[in-house]
């Protein structure tokens, strides 16, 4: 059959294991092929935390998965730092959170799920977490930024573009390691630095003080905590603390004026991430994509009316239909957003 450069690299590796992928570098084969999920102007990117479920979340086979689903721009979180040799997370098992009251199930703790504890763990999870964090801080003292410049390479030889390096800090972090944090992620390649959003203005007027001093921006994520004003504080403190929105938790929070924050705020949000959740008053749960009371189409409409840069992030949440993966499930709502901007 007839087959052209972008088909063959696209099923080239589609079949091969992460590390052929690398090693074929077939972006280099073909330079015109490659990902591309820039629509009408808006770009799509994806967080590394929503391949978590598959049978290899490496940050090599991440890339694959990125490569088949089309997208090009990529936030990534703790799998870049085990690559570059930091200790891997303990697996974590933490009991289900209660759900909303007259729901079944349950929104995900504060902390979020999976690779992010939060608030409320057991104590035997809470020290396991902390002797965790004490380990990384060691590591993180004396890791190079060369394996971040190699990791950049990588991705940028497949066509991809990894623009956010999300990391946790505390007030007990030493100073070389919020250097260690703005170094790598201009290694990598990254323009902005995302972490979780801390109740403490201490730890927020420390990060913003470390971001002026690297002149890169970071983006605070919040959860269900999330208000209107959740972010004034921090992006007084500083002209480098924004926001890195979820749209989803955004609504999930009880707020309905989702699109006019955007308007508002839209010269500090340093990427959004998207995902479609029921409303507060409807249980708060993570949908598929258009099952949900999150703007997605319209959120991405203003974007592209606006002219609004900063990427719409995809972060699966939603349960995994049977018979499917993440992979399948990124693709699919990635399909959703180009609709969403016809």
């Amino acid at each position: 059959m007839n087959c052209s450069r972008r088909t063959f690299n696209k099923l080239a590796l589609s079949s091969l294991p992460a590390a052929a992928v690398v090693a074929a570098r077939p972006a280099r084969l073909f330079a015109a092929a490659g990902p591309d999920s820039k629509i009408a102007g808006v770009q799509i990117g994806v967080i590394s935390y929503s391949y978590r479920q598959m049978p290899e979340p490496d940050v090599l086979s991440i890339l694959k998965y990125m490569v088949e689903d089309g997208i090009n721009y990529a936030e990534l979180e703790t799998v870049q730092e085990v690559w570059a040799g930091a200790p891997a997370m303990p697996h974590f098992h933490m009991p289900p959170p209660p759900p909303p009251s007259g729901q079944p199930g349950g929104a995900p703790p504060p902390g979020g799920p999976g690779s992010r504890p939060g608030g409320g763990m057991p104590p035997e999870i809470a020290a396991a977490f902390a002797q965790y964090q004490q380990s990384l801080s060691k590591w993180r003292l004396t890791a190079s930024p060369a394996k971040y410049e190699e990791l950049q390479k990588i991705y940028a030889d497949s066509g991809l573009r990894i623009y956010a390096f999300k990391a946790t800090l505390t007030m007990k972090s030493p100073d070389a390691e919020f250097d260690y944090v703005f170094d790598s992620a201009k290694a990598i390649g990254a323009n902005q630095v995302t972490m979780e959003l801390p109740s403490d203005a201490a730890l927020t007027q420390r990060m913003g003080e470390f971001a002026a001093k690297h002149k890169m921006m970071i983006g605070y994520h919040a959860h269900v905590q999330a208000t209107p004003t959740a972010w004034d504080q921090a992006m007084a403190q500083s002209e480098y603390n924004g926001i890195n929105l979820d749209l989803g938790h955004y609504v999930a929070a009880g707020n309905s004026d989702g699109l006019d924050f955007v308007r508002r705020n839209h010269a500090r949000i340093t990427s959004m991430h998207l995902k479609d959740r029921k409303t507060k008053a409807n249980g708060g749960a993570n949908m598929p994509w258009g099952e949900g009371d999150t703007p997605i189409k319209e959120v991405l409409q203003l974007m592209k009316h606006e002219g609004y840069t900063f990427p719409a992030t995809i972060e699966l949440e939603y349960p995994i239909p049977e018979g499917s993966d993440s992979v399948k499930e990124c693709a699919r709502c990635l399909a959703y957003a180009k609709a969403s901007l016809v």
